[in-house]
């Protein structure tokens, strides 16, 4: 069973402060999570009973040189080649695990795109703005921050494009 928490601070991440200080409306959605799950966004929305196409995975990318968050659905996967080229970039490969952990603040499975350690430019998957809300990572593993997908954009100054494929 999750746990939902509606209003400021709820959480205690860097994520949920950045919400709560920027005065936006959100929800935590907490849930056990299994340490032997391979999918951390697919365990997500099992366990909270929602939609893959609303749960939305935190990737970090390198694109030419420089660091790039990616926020795509986990009903799908990230499209390098559109990643690199929504930044004007050549090519993007995912980051190495390390440095994308010490570069946020985030351990894999609970990176968040809000609340990094070192603001990253962000690009979120134009699939996000179909929804009333979408939840993200709360930033740690068991989770979750549900919120308007316009305000996610907003927070972490994003470019939207379509960046996420689909088998």
């Amino acid at each position: 069973m999750a746990k939902r928490t509606k209003g400021k601070g709820a959480g205690g991440t860097p994520a949920t402060a950045a919400l709560a200080a920027a005065g936006v409306e959100f929800t935590v959605h907490a849930y056990p999570h299994d340490p032997a799950s391979a999918s951390y966004g697919a365990e997500a929305a099992a366990a909270l009973g929602v939609a893959p196409e609303r749960v939305f995975k935190t990737l970090v990318a390198q694109v030419d040189e420089a660091l790039t968050v990616a926020v795509v659905p986990v009903a799908g996967s990230l499209d390098l080649k559109a990643l690199a080229a929504a930044v004007s970039g050549k090519r993007a490969v995912l980051a190495d695990p390390v440095a994308a952990e010490r570069t946020t603040g985030y351990v894999r499975g609970g990176i968040s795109p809000l609340g990094q350690r070192k603001r990253l430019p962000t690009v979120v998957d134009v699939s996000a703005l179909e929804h009333p809300t979408v939840h993200v990572s709360a930033g740690r593993r068991g989770l979750e921050v549900e919120l308007a997908p316009a305000a996610l954009v907003e927070l972490t100054s994003a470019a939207t494009a379509g960046i996420a494929a689909y088998r």
